[in-house]
C-alpha cells in the first residue's frame, strides 16, 4: 500500500563491499550500490540523478563527505551528507555534520550533531555542486 524507502533500501544490489578489515585513504567513486563495513577516510561520492545507492553499516565508519542520491547510514559519518533523492538514518546512525536531504526517514536513535537542510528535488546545494565540479572538498588549498 505504501512504498517506503526502507524496502527500497533492502532490494539493492550492491555492486561494492567495503569489508570491516578494509580501510580506504581516498575519495571513492561509484555507481550502483556500494556497501560499507569499513573504514573510509575520504569522500564518498556519485552523481546525482544515476539512482546510487551508499549504505553504512553499523561496523562502518566514513571520515569525509558523503555525495550520493540514496544514502542508508546505521554507523559513523564524520563530514556533511549530500543525498539528493533519499536518507535513512538508522537507529546507530550517527552524523557529524550537516545532512543535505530531499526525502528522510530517521529512526529514534539516530543521532545527528549538525544541521538538516531540506532541498527541493533537484537542488543542489554550494558546497555539493563545488564537490562534483571540482572533485575536491571545500577545505583543500591548491
Amino acid at each position: 500500500m505504501f512504498n517506503s524507502n526502507k524496502d527500497k533500501g533492502a532490494n539493492t544490489h550492491y555492486d561494492t563491499l567495503i569489508s570491516s578489515k578494509t580501510e580506504i585513504t581516498g575519495d571513492v567513486k561509484f555507481t550502483g550500490g556500494l556497501h560499507i563495513d569499513g573504514v573510509v577516510k575520504g569522500n564518498v561520492l556519485a552523481d546525482a540523478g544515476t539512482g546510487a545507492v551508499v549504505r553504512v553499516s553499523d561496523k562502518g565508519r566514513i571520515e569525509g563527505e558523503i555525495h550520493a542520491p540514496n544514502v542508508i547510514i546505521n554507523g559513523q559519518v564524520t563530514g556533511n551528507v549530500h543525498a539528493s533523492d533519499y536518507i535513512e538514518l538508522a537507529k546507530k546512525a550517527q552524523v557529524s555534520g550537516d545532512v543535505y536531504y530531499h526525502m528522510m526517514e530517521m529512526v529514534l536513535g539516530a543521532e545527528v550533531n549538525g544541521k538538516l537542510h531540506h532541498q527541493a528535488k533537484g537542488q543542489v546545494s554550494e558546497s555539493a555542486k563545488n564537490k562534483v565540479v571540482t572533485g575536491q572538498s571545500e577545505d583543500k588549498v591548491d
